[in-house]
């Protein structure tokens, strides 16, 4: 198996082994939940973190990351024609609130991401780049009901030795739904923001305050237990000039990053039947 592959494995395992049992107020749902589940993976040296233990829509999270760069927060800019991931989350207005890459690029009155690269082309040294997602002014603690409140919160940038690392951090993360998509989509922010500042892909590391298997999702998760493949670890090769791309919404490149990864990409059967919960 990839080391992703591997690395999920084991955390799916843990989660239905060792995780506490408890119905889930909000939604009514059993989980298994783990505190504190953190991973790391060299870009480089492991691969790009793609599960190929069931198939994943690599359009979503491809299409997903560069509406994240745009900042936009209507599905319909750009987005919906990849896919509708988000259109659960939308409120009358077709807006979702709290689209993460609107609050990077506009929510806080500055462009973290702009700011980010920029600080790291100042200096690459710097232990200051910070991208918030959450509003304390607005997200959680028995504030107003949403839809939606951001799941990955925050995530830092840093560059040592001449490779840039990402840590995403995570409040809450469904492991059969989420964590895939996750994991890649912040793997391809990290190997774009790499390319943008000219330095290689280090290590991607996810920390997940909460963990969870929903019940529903119980019967995939005891599958992927039961599964293994002998799939080789993925190469991701950027197209030149992702990120002004990004920016510019070239649709041809949403294509081109697709093809590079579904060219090596053999996945095991999909499990179906494994839906979101809301």
């Amino acid at each position: 198996m990839t080391k992703f592959d591997q690395i999920y494995k084991d955390m799916v395992t843990k989660i239905m082994s060792e995780g506490i049992a408890e119905v889930n107020e909000r939604t009514r749902h059993e989980t298994k939940s783990i505190p504190g589940m953190h991973f790391s993976i060299d870009l480089e040296k492991d691969g790009f973190p793609f599960l190929t233990l069931r198939k994943i829509p690599v359009k979503m999270f491809v299409a997903e990351q560069i509406w994240f760069i745009l900042g936009s927060r209507k599905p319909e800019d750009f987005l919906r024609k990849y896919t509708k991931i988000w259109d659960d989350f939308t409120n009358p207005g077709d807006v979702v609130t709290v689209a993460y890459g609107y609050r990077w690029r506009k929510h806080f009155g500055r462009d973290q991401l702009k700011m980010l690269i920029e600080l790291l082309q100042k200096d690459s040294t710097s232990r200051h780049g910070v991208i918030i997602t959450w509003d304390p002014s607005a997200d959680g603690l028995g504030g107003a009901v949403k839809k939606n409140v951001p799941c990955p919160f925050a995530f830092t940038v840093n560059i040592i030795g001449g490779r840039l690392n990402l840590h995403n951090i995570i409040r809450s993360n469904d492991v059969m739904l989420g964590t895939p998509s996750d994991v890649a989509g912040f793997a391809l922010l990290a190997c774009i923001l790499a390319q943008k500042l000219g330095v290689r892909p280090g290590i991607y590391s996810h920390s997940i305050s909460n963990a969870h298997i929903y019940d529903s999702h119980y019967f995939a998760a005891e599958e992927i237990m039961r599964r293994s493949n002998d799939h080789k670890k993925i190469e991701l090769t950027l197209p030149e000039k992702t990120f002004e791309r990004a920016e510019k919404r070239d649709e041809t490149l949403v294509e081109e990053i697709i093809k590079n990864l579904t060219d090596q990409y053999t996945p095991m059967e999909p499990i179906l039947g494994i839906k979101i919960v809301l």
